[in-house]
């Protein structure tokens, strides 16, 4: 039975409006998909410790859709990560993203980006964020999509997410990561690392990195790609040259027009290409 939702036990029970004041002031390149012709909604989905709440986009009148799990930013689901939804949802896909941090914390009012790794995300294990996936690939079956064409894609945070879900759920078709972390130090709430489970990948995934990201460097993308490589795995990581990271988030200076575009493109045909379309 699903455990009632507990407000003690759940920091988040509903998703805020706009941008996470981490990313003031907003870029004029921000993007706003429309909405019309599409079926959206702030949904709960059971977990199984209560419900967390998750923005779902699909398009209107339509079911049995192939579905994408929007894993989100290290700001949490704020408006560019229901924008991305609404993109995916205006190609045909249900698109879905949980509020991973349901139980540690709002993001959301923080500005300091360092305060909110040590209050809120240096908390969320893995395994919770593991589980409250199978949890929203479920819930997708629930509104009748079609779960068996399962996708995921995750940015920053959630780029790393990525990985780790695609050598978790079998049932998993294809992933992209955007910009995900792939080495770190492990610890009871992370035990493992993109690098670590490079051979326990049960779905290709595309990992999409700047050639410029100070925060990810190069040397441990060519790491990952080696594993990858003695691993056997379909999977291959693309990188931009020129790019920082963040290159698709539209909202902040980082963004890269022209990367972003074939990034997506680039994306949305390895979907099809692997069976979740």
């Amino acid at each position: 039975m699903t455990a009632v939702l507990s407000r003690r036990a759940f920091s988040i029970t509903a998703l805020g409006a706009g941008f996470a004041a981490a990313v003031s002031p907003v870029a004029a390149s921000a993007i706003a998909t429309p909405a019309d012709g599409l079926d959206i909604a702030e949904v709960q989905v059971p977990v199984a410790d209560g419900a967390i709440p998750a923005y779902r986009a699909r398009p209107a009148g339509r079911t049995a859709e192939a579905v994408v799990i929007v894993t989100q930013e290290i700001f949490g689901v704020h408006e560019h990560i229901k924008d991305l939804c609404r993109r995916l949802a205006r190609t045909g896909y249900y698109a879905i993203a949980p509020a991973l941090y349901a139980r540690q914390g709002d993001p959301a009012p923080y500005t300091d980006i360092d305060k909110l790794v040590e209050d809120i995300v240096s908390k969320v294990p893995d395994a919770q964020v593991m589980a409250d996936l199978d949890a929203t690939a479920s819930f997708a079956a629930s509104e009748r999509a079609d779960s068996a064409k399962l996708a995921i894609t995750g940015f920053c945070w959630g780029g790393r997410i990525v990985w780790l879900y695609a050598a978790h759920n079998p049932s998993l078709k294809a992933g992209a990561a955007w910009y995900g972390r792939l080495v770190g130090e492990s610890n009871a709430l992370r035990p493992k690392h993109p690098i670590d489970v490079a051979a326990d990948l049960k779905a290709p995934v595309l990992g999409l990195y700047g050639g410029k990201d100070q925060g990810i460097p190069l040397d441990t993308v060519e790491r990952m790609n080696a594993a990858l490589t003695a691993a056997g795995s379909p999977s291959r990581i693309i990188v931009y040259p020129e790019a920082p990271h963040g290159f698709n988030a539209d909202y902040r200076p980082s963004y890269v027009e022209a990367d972003a575009a074939d990034a997506w493109a680039k994306m949305l045909a390895w979907f099809a290409a692997n069976g979740a379309a």
